[in-house]
């Protein structure tokens, strides 16, 4: 039977929120008990691509997310954790993939596009190699490692399917080496930010940090959007429109939320109230987690130990696959 190996990971460039948490850390606690082997990078080379010339925010975040790896529950005795950049098989592989994907095909991809067009004010007109091209070294994290499983966000699907396009080509060329992946897809929808946007991130200033403190996520709740058409306190709300509403149904009971939606209907609970409530369940929420990320902060030692370790582990698996992929490509020279 085939093993299953999954890979995935974050770009280092700020601690996580609670939208990574519902949109693929829940997954990844789930998954490295379902699968033989697991591998989650901290993607700093992937970073670089648009943080090239803040290098010193990559580095810093480095151990940041790994702090929250390990806090909502990813064991190292099961999952691999490790830094992209000391896998120099990556780098190798994405020299080699270059060549078998061309730039307009590059340039169609949905997922770049998207991504293009949000960093117009970093990029102008000019694009940079690296960023169009983070697709190709994506295809070597995924293949470096064999990788069976890759579970993203839908958005993120048309950078699995050109690794699954650079594999067949790679193999259609010098035989059968490389493991196809397969997308596994989050059941969970990308979470909105505080504001209503949909998408949750630092520099929108959106967003609940997995580590944020009580008074840190009080604050930011009663900041939240609300419908804008209930001015004063008894005027009847909808909380379809309401971000308030939107975050009970994910940190709330069900019977909290049903009490919740009627009362904003009826016009008999303050906006002020539901946020309190809001805050206190998403701090209760993060509590555990909280307390699990101080303990790594206060032995960072042991941060480092996991990092080490994961990545030489890391290593040695993706120095077996670049041994048969420089056999295939006839690059294994003085091989005996």
């Amino acid at each position: 039977m085939e093993k299953k190996i999954m890979l995935t990971g974050d770009r280092p460039t700020g601690r996580l929120h609670i939208g990574h948490y519902f949109g693929s850390l829940q997954n990844r606690v789930k998954m490295q008990n379902e699968v033989d082997e697991c591998y989650i990078l901290v993607a700093d080379v992937q970073a670089l691509t648009d943080n090239f010339n803040n290098p010193e925010k990559v580095r810093k975040n480095v151990r940041e997310v790994v702090m929250d790896y390990l806090s909502v529950g990813i064991d190292p005795e099961k999952a691999t954790i490790y830094i992209q950049s000391m896998i120099p098989e990556v780098a190798e592989l994405t020299v080699f993939y270059s060549n078998l994907v061309t730039i307009a095909r590059l340039e169609r991809n949905p997922t770049v596009k998207t991504e293009i067009a949000q960093k117009k004010e970093l990029f102008g007109e000019s694009v940079t190699y690296g960023f169009l091209g983070y697709p190709v070294s994506q295809a070597a994290d995924i293949t470096a490692f064999d990788a069976t499983i890759v579970p993203v966000g839908e958005d993120q699907s048309p950078l699995i399917e050109q690794c699954r396009e650079i594999v067949r080509k790679f193999n259609s060329i010098y035989g059968d080496v490389l493991r196809e992946p397969e997308v596994y897809l989050s059941e969970t929808k990308r979470i909105k930010g505080l504001d209503g946007n949909e998408k949750m991130g630092k520099s929108l200033g959106n967003a609940i940090y997995l580590s944020d403190s009580e008074e840190e996520i009080n604050k930011k709740v009663m900041s939240a959007v609300t419908d804008p058409s209930r001015i004063k306190k008894d005027d009847k709300g909808n909380p379809d429109i309401c971000m308030v509403a939107y975050y009970h149904n994910l940190f709330s009971t069900k019977e909290e939320c049903e009490k919740v939606c009627a009362e904003c209907k009826a016009g008999t609970r303050g906006c002020v109230a539901c946020k309190k409530q809001l805050a206190k369940n998403i701090s209760d929420f993060l509590e555990p987690m909280r307390e699990k990320r101080a303990y790594y902060e206060a032995h960072p030692e042991i941060v480092d130990e996991i990092i080490i370790k994961g990545t030489e582990k890391a290593r040695e698996k993706a120095k077996e696959v670049m041994a048969k992929v420089k056999k295939a490509m006839k690059l294994d020279y003085f091989e005996k």
